[in-house]
C-alpha cells in the first residue's frame, strides 16, 4: 500500500497577513542597507530584493517600485522617531536615544548623508513633521529644561550634528577615543559630554548670568 502524500493546507487570511508583513519588514530593512551603503540612485531593486531573500516583483507589489520602497522605509524611520522623541522624554534621555541609534545602526546616519549630498533623493519629511519637533522642543523649554534664550531651532540642528558627528567621522572619533564608535567606551564618554552641555542650558534657565545672553 502507497504512503498518503500529506494534504497541503492553504494558509488562513491571518497566517496570509503575517507573512505579508514579514516579506514588507524584510525589504524595508534591506532597503535601508542598500539606500545607505549606495544612496538613492545607485541602489538597486534587485539587489535589495536578495537582500531579503524574496522576489524583486514583491517589491512593485507592495511598495510600487523603488521610489515607493524609499518612501516607505524613511516614514518607518520617522514614526520611530517620533514614538521615542515624544514631549514627554527628558532632552538628555533624548539625546541619549538618539546617540544609541546612530551608534548602534550606522544606516540611519549614512542615509541622512547620501540625502544630503545628492540632493535627490526623495523626502517624505514634510514642515509638518519639523513643527512638530520644533513644538516639542519649545515645551521642554517652556519646562526650563532648556534655557529660555535658546533659539530651539539652532539647538535641534546642532544636537542632531552632535549625534551624526561620531559616524560621520569616524576615522577621527576612533583617533581621539582610541576606541572605535561601536565601542560601549566611546558611547560612555561622548554621551557623558554632551549630557553636560545640555545641563549647562538648562542651568542658564535657572541661574542666569550677565553676558551669557548672545545677541
Amino acid at each position: 500500500m502507497e504512503p498518503k502524500t500529506p494534504t497541503r493546507r492553504s494558509p488562513e487570511a491571518g497566517e496570509r497577513v503575517r507573512d505579508a508583513e514579514r516579506t514588507k519588514q524584510k525589504l524595508l530593512d534591506a532597503a535601508l542597507t542598500e539606500f545607505s551603503a549606495k544612496g538613492y540612485s545607485g541602489a538597486r531593486v534587485g539587489e535589495i530584493a536578495a537582500r531579503a531573500g524574496v522576489n524583486k516583483q514583491l517589491i512593485s507589489y507592495y511598495f510600487g517600485g523603488k521610489e515607493g520602497l524609499y518612501r516607505a522605509m524613511h516614514r518607518e524611520s520617522l514614526e520611530t522617531e517620533y514614538e521615542n522623541a515624544n514631549a514627554d522624554v527628558p532632552p538628555d534621555e533624548l539625546l541619549r536615544w538618539y546617540l544609541h541609534n546612530s551608534l548602534s545602526d550606522p544606516r540611519f546616519v549614512r542615509l541622512a548623508l547620501w540625502q544630503a549630498l545628492s540632493g535627490e533623493t526623495p523626502d517624505d519629511e514634510t514642515q509638518a513633521d519639523v513643527d512638530i519637533e520644533q513644538e516639542r522642543m519649545k515645551r521642554r523649554q517652556e519646562r526650563g529644561e532648556i534655557a529660555a534664550d535658546v533659539d530651539t531651532a539652532a539647538l535641534q540642528l546642532a544636537l542632531m550634528g552632535m549625534t551624526f558627528a561620531p559616524t560621520a567621522f569616524s576615522h577621527t572619533a576612533r583617533r581621539l577615543f582610541g576606541v572605535d564608535i561601536d565601542d560601549p567606551e566611546f558611547e560612555h564618554r561622548y554621551f557623558s559630554t554632551l549630557k553636560r552641555i545640555l545641563g549647562a542650558l538648562a542651568e542658564g534657565a535657572e541661574h542666569p548670568q550677565k553676558g551669557n545672553t548672545l545677541p
